[in-house]
């Protein structure tokens, strides 16, 4: 039975991967608290909603993203923090996975809703 951690990830899993398929910056910023940290696939630290927005709206336009995340582990720090780390295969162009990166997001409660306040990603090849 998935416990409650997991199913908060679950959700924003969910609609983080139906923005990302639109490439829709506005929605996917929506899930990002006011003063995220968004370390993403370029080595810019963008923060807050309107960082969050400024790197999505700099992707190229693909076809049809998409993205599933996989080895998805989470924890519940506290009542208002939810760890998450998990595997993101981003597919750009075609059946194949075009990346596959480690993902780390710590999620909080603000304004009553789950929100990113913290995303990382990295490389899945060793750095050392």
């Amino acid at each position: 039975m998935p416990d409650e951690a997991d199913e908060i990830a679950s959700a924003v899993i969910t609609r983080w991967s139906a923005g990302f398929s639109k490439l829709d910056a506005d929605m996917l910023a929506a899930l990002y608290s006011n003063s995220a940290f968004f370390f993403g696939s370029n080595p810019t630290l963008y923060r807050g909603r309107d960082g969050v927005k400024a790197y999505f709206d700099g992707l190229p336009r693909w076809q049809a993203p998409r993205v599933q995340f996989s080895e998805v582990r989470t924890d519940r720090v506290n009542a208002d923090l939810v760890n998450m780390v998990g595997i993101a295969s981003f597919f750009l162009n075609g059946d194949a996975p075009s990346l596959a990166v480690k993902i780390t997001w710590v999620m909080t409660r603000e304004d009553g809703d789950w929100k990113i306040a913290c995303h990382h990603v990295s490389s899945q090849t060793p750095l050392i």
